[in-house]
């Protein structure tokens, strides 16, 4: 762990929340394996929506440094209770700002944003392919 880092970052990056994986055949799961090229790091983020369209569970894994590990811990938390429409917005934004992360470890932000984004077009994929509507 890099040193001088916040409070916030030091709790999900110690004890990451959610970490594991959902039943990837479920039409209510959608899953995201995304990478991070410059430095190799690895998240898979799954989701699973509610007959709401609310996100009921998501859970991670990551192979990574210890950003990336926060940074999936933290985005799992803020999607938790909310609707597909909320999650589409999310921003690598929040996760640096809630993190404090430095310049040199923000990539690990874009890493969660891209893998928020992959995860619901993968839901949204699976569930056109099932027929029925996408949210």
């Amino acid at each position: 762990m890099e040193p001088n880092q916040s409070p916030e970052f030091v709790k999900h990056f110690s004890h990451p929340r959610n970490v594991g994986s959902l039943d990837r055949r479920s039409r209510r799961v959608g899953t995201a394996t995304v990478t991070v090229a410059d430095c190799g790091d690895v998240m898979r983020l799954q989701i699973e929506v509610d007959c709401q369209g609310r996100i009921a569970r998501a859970m991670f894994k990551t192979f990574g440094c210890s950003a990336a590990i926060a940074a999936g811990s933290l985005t799992t938390e803020w999607l938790r209770g909310r609707s597909v429409d909320q999650a589409e917005g999310f921003s690598g934004d929040y996760i640096t700002e809630r993190l404090a992360l430095t310049p040199e470890k923000q990539h690990s932000s874009r890493l969660a944003e891209d893998a928020v984004r992959a995860a619901i077009a993968d839901w949204k994929r699976r569930r056109c392919r099932q027929g029925q509507p996408a949210s």
